[in-house]
């Protein structure tokens, strides 16, 4: 039996297209599925622990193995704790809506929790980056309200996607499956529909075999 980690990144529920395309996804593959968990985050009603200046000298102190306080090791833990939940799945399921060009801040605190050396990444001899997050599937749904095709010149303006492969790329990601709900807005209603059908019956195919 695997476990899926189904992080969802939208406060907008019903209305959020990335959402309703994860959730088709998702429905697939239960059907194909029966016997796996799914394990879901509302990253928006999650309690994330602060990512500040006490976590960071926190997590320097106990890393270079200096002396550390109480207050430090409960900081660092809080970290582990999330980090452990993540690697603790098999496979992943993120809804990502695109905000202002990017990635809602919710996520952008999540990523900043889970990358760090020696967790879900390491520094190699010639100075690369190594994920350790390594063997388990990906699959994203990205709601755009525009649309940013290659060679149009667009794409400059696109920093959800490049961003999403880099950071997961660089923690062992490196072919996530990516589906695209747009333009949900800048075309009118009748093309964000059809953008939502389209991405629906996307998703459901791409769930049956994940």
């Amino acid at each position: 039996m695997a476990k899926v980690l189904y992080i969802q990144v939208s406060p907008r529920g019903e209305r959020s297209y990335s959402t309703a395309a994860a959730e088709a996804f998702l429905a697939a593959y239960r059907e194909a599925n029966p016997n796996d968990e799914i394990q879901k985050i509302n990253l928006f009603d999650k309690e994330l622990p602060p990512f500040d200046g006490p976590a960071l000298q926190a997590k320097y102190n106990i890393m270079n193995r200096e002396d550390h306080s109480e207050e430090d090791l409960a900081a660092w833990r809080g970290v582990e704790k999330i980090i452990e939940e993540f690697k603790s799945a098999d496979k992943y399921v993120l809804s990502v809506p695109m905000w202002n060009f990017n990635i809602p801040y919710r996520l952008k605190h999540y990523i900043d929790i889970l990358v760090q050396p020696t967790y879900t990444f390491q520094v190699t001899d010639q100075g690369g980056y190594e994920g350790l997050v390594t063997g388990k599937p990906m699959f994203i749904a990205c709601s755009r309200g525009g649309a940013y095709p290659e060679g149009t010149g667009a794409e400059a303006f696109d920093h959800q996607v490049p961003y999403l492969r880099t950071i997961l790329g660089m923690i062992g990601f490196t072919d996530p499956k990516i589906l695209l709900a747009e333009p949900t807005l800048a075309a009118g209603p009748d093309a964000a529909q059809k953008a939502k059908e389209d991405a629906l019956a996307k998703a459901e195919e791409m769930g049956k075999s994940f």
